[in-house]
């Protein structure tokens, strides 16, 4: 298996330049488990702020980005900016993409290709609503924003996939360590029946959704759970043993 415990921390749209610098801080004294990927998610004015005050050992994501090189998009940011700025990684498909700005599964899958064909690292959102949930409809929307992010990616090694079931972020809703390993191990089987059983064992599939110091070594456990994106508690000295959940 082999695969490499990966942490990202969605800041979303908060933080200042004195926060930031703070939070930066607050990372770089750690300590981090050494085993364990760790990547932000930086508002866009901040970005190279973080980039400059983290270690290289930490990624920096930008938190969108567009499906162009360049062009008349305004208020857009291209993949080829955030590789000026010495970024590696963005955050594309979020819940909060899909739901408040509209955003199609076949938007975010061309946006996910570009971003890679231009040498940046992406972490891949998809996950159910409760509305969903409760319709019994979980792997069915996952499956089909899978889908489509997989008809225009073929070579897989720059994705990571975090599984964010909608009604768990910001909530206080988690789903259970179960739920959450129920739905990986499913979205594992898919990978390995759709696309290939390399890619099935070597795929990162977070979990993201109300992760806090207190629940993290539990979902940590799980052993399709190969990591989490975490919100709010990004923001808080906490993020530091969500990073160590596997220590």
């Amino acid at each position: 298996m082999g695969r490499k415990f990966c942490v990202g921390g969605n800041w979303k749209m908060n933080g200042d330049k004195a926060s930031v610098t703070e939070l930066c801080k607050t990372l770089s004294a750690g300590p981090l488990d050494p085993n364990t990927e760790v990547v932000v998610g930086c508002p866009a004015p901040y970005l190279s702020l973080a980039r400059s005050q983290l270690p290289e050992s930490i990624g920096v994501a930008a938190q969108n980005c567009y499906k162009v090189a360049k062009g008349a998009f305004t208020g857009e940011i291209s993949p080829a900016m955030l590789k000026d700025l010495g970024l590696g990684w963005v955050i594309l498909g979020h819940s909060e993409r899909r739901a408040i700005f509209g955003e199609t599964d076949e938007l975010i899958a061309e946006k996910v290709a570009h971003a890679l064909a231009e040498g940046l690292k992406v972490i891949a959102c998809i996950g159910e609503t409760l509305q969903e949930r409760e319709a019994g409809q979980t792997e069915a929307v996952c499956f089909r924003q899978t889908k489509a992010i997989a008809a225009q990616v073929k070579d897989w090694s720059n994705v990571v996939i975090a599984y964010e079931p909608v009604w768990a972020i910001g909530t206080g809703k988690t789903a259970t360590p179960e739920q959450a390993q129920e739905v990986h191990a499913a979205l594992r089987k898919w990978f390995t029946e759709n696309v290939s059983a390399d890619v099935s064992n070597g795929i990162r599939i977070q979990y993201g959704g109300s992760v806090t110091a207190a629940n993290c070594r539990e979902l940590a456990a799980k052993p399709d759970i190969d990591g989490f994106l975490v919100g709010g508690a990004s923001l808080k000295p906490e993020f530091i043993q969500i990073v160590n959940a596997r220590q």
